[in-house]
């Protein structure tokens, strides 16, 4: 059922609603109704044991029913029209022939809440890569315009905490490029600074020491390219995946080159890596910068860059949120409690009005 006839549907019951109510007092409730396209089974759209007709129950502020392949929503207009743009969402997604889950309806309801003017349905539809009968595609607004821009500019950074697919959806886009040839080669690489470990201490190799902190691009690669062809693939150099220090004196022309955990690298390693962008290439930056690991309390170029590049055109900076976390719902929950958690602990000198702090202690005169 296409949005204009939902609406126009809703339109029609609430014309039906009766004469206003008395001055001062909520205006009763008025009926909407949605019917199903026959194409559209309605377990798909209910889920099972109506478990996805529950979830939006408990999301819009109407009364659902459901009776054959009509669904009736009774409450004001506003709240109508709302639940009527949730079940016309849900109606198209299942019609470009994906399955609804419960995170998939939670996605289409926050999109619709946020007020943006995409459709949920067409944000949740961009398919960048298949392999194997699995899709990558966006799965939230912000998501989708990270993926815009990266198509759109030669630098982009993906700013955001852990779980928003930063790295993973960038990874896809590099996997497209070389696809469909507008690439010859993907670089993937990131600094080596380990979090609470020093690589000098860990046993093996220096290739053997780096391995584990490359692992996070290696596994993603292999989500998205047949493992069998990755050893051709990397020692032909069509894909190579390094330690960022391998980058310095380089030019990478007809690349894609992907900058993974930039909250790491220093301002000087930061500089270094952009200016080693060639012809035809495109670089994608991504990083966390709540979760630095520099030693030394050194200042991440990550943190310092977007002032840096401030007003040079085809630099884009995408910010990801909590809300944009795509692993299990937690995460996101998680990410917001140690925002909070950090704000309650910024240094007292820090807050607005706040006195000097105390000195505790001084320095011992000479002499006495």
């Amino acid at each position: 059922m296409s949005r204009e006839a939902s609406a126009q549907a809703a339109a029609a019951d609430v014309a039906r609603a009766g004469s206003p109510a008395p001055s001062g007092q909520a205006p009763p409730p008025v009926r909407a109704t949605i019917t199903v396209p026959d194409s559209v089974p309605m377990v798909a759209l209910l889920g099972s044991a109506d478990e996805l007709l529950r979830l939006v129950e408990t999301e819009v502020d109407a009364d659902v029913h459901v009776r054959g392949n009509e669904i009736a929503v009774t409450g004001q207009p506003a709240d109508n029209a709302f639940a009527v743009r949730v079940f016309d969402e849900l109606i198209a997604l299942i019609g470009t022939g994906q399955q609804l889950r419960p995170d998939s309806v939670r996605r289409v309801i926050a999109m619709l809440k946020s007020g943006g003017s995409e459709r949920p349905a067409d944000v949740l539809s961009l398919d960048i890569i298949s392999r194997r009968g699995r899709t990558i595609r966006p799965k939230t607004l912000n998501q989708k315009r990270y993926v815009d821009a990266i198509d759109e500019h030669t630098i982009v950074f993906g700013i955001g905490p852990a779980g928003t697919g930063k790295t993973y959806l960038a990874m896809a886009k590099a996997v497209q490029a070389l696809q469909t040839k507008q690439v010859n080669r993907i670089i993937l690489t990131r600094p080596a600074v380990e979090a609470g470990e020093r690589l000098g201490y860990l046993p093996g190799t220096l290739s053997e020491k780096i391995d584990p902190y490359l692992r996070p691009l290696y596994d993603a690669l292999h989500d998205m390219v047949d493992p069998e062809s990755i050893p051709k693939l990397m020692a032909s150099g069509t894909i190579e995946v390094a330690p960022l220090a391998y980058m310095r004196g380089r030019t990478l022309n007809d690349a894609f080159v992907i900058l993974d955990e930039a909250q790491n690298t220093t301002a000087e390693q930061m500089k270094m890596f952009l200016t080693r962008l060639g012809f035809g290439s495109k670089i994608v930056v991504t990083g966390d910068v709540t979760q630095v690991d520099l030693p030394g309390g050194a200042q991440s170029g990550l943190k310092i860059v977007r002032e840096i590049l401030d007003g040079i055109d085809d630099v884009h900076f995408a910010n990801l949120t909590s809300t944009d976390v795509v692993r299990h719902r937690l995460v996101g929950n998680i990410v917001d409690a140690y925002e909070r958690w950090d704000a309650t602990r910024q240094p007292t000198a820090a807050r607005p009005g706040a006195s000097a702090p105390v000195r505790t202690s001084r320095p011992r005169r000479q002499g006495s």
